[in-house]
């Protein structure tokens, strides 16, 4: 059964891991790159990711201008969610940004470690906002 808008909204605003797919290539021989990702989102506002400068996924993103996100459950029931946008805009990320991201998915004593590590290690980051347009959303119930 298809979640609700409101429901689907909320689903996605939850600290899951998504599964961030984009175009690997205009022609079509290439299957979509599919990657890991954290993600921040708010019910009604935009999905935003961060990601390396100069990496393959900034840039088939920048080549295709949009890109879909994927997040899904098992338990208590199977349930998912899929969202697909046009890219808003690509800035470079802020150690703000970055903790705001990493206090998503980590206890809350292993964030300012994380963020030092990440903000002196990862590189150069972007941060790529991307308006929901096209939502796919189900709850399959329990197994």
């Amino acid at each position: 059964m298809a979640l609700s808008p409101d429901e689907r909204e909320q689903f996605l605003a939850e600290p899951h891991i998504a599964a961030l797919a984009v175009s690997a290539d205009a022609e079509g021989a290439r299957a979509p790159l599919t990657v890991p990702i954290w993600y921040q989102y708010a019910p009604g506002g935009d999905v935003w990711i961060m990601t390396g400068r100069a990496s393959r996924k900034a840039a088939l993103i920048a080549a295709a201008g949009r890109f879909s996100l994927l997040v899904d459950r098992v338990e208590p029931t199977i349930r998912y969610v899929s969202v697909e946008g046009s890219v808003l805009s690509t800035v470079p990320a802020t150690r703000e940004l970055l903790t705001e991201l990493a206090a998503r998915y980590l206890p809350a004593d292993k964030v300012a470690g994380y963020v030092d590590f990440a903000w002196k290690d990862h590189g150069e980051q972007v941060v790529i906002h991307m308006r929901p347009e096209h939502w796919l959303s189900s709850d399959l119930g329990q197994v």
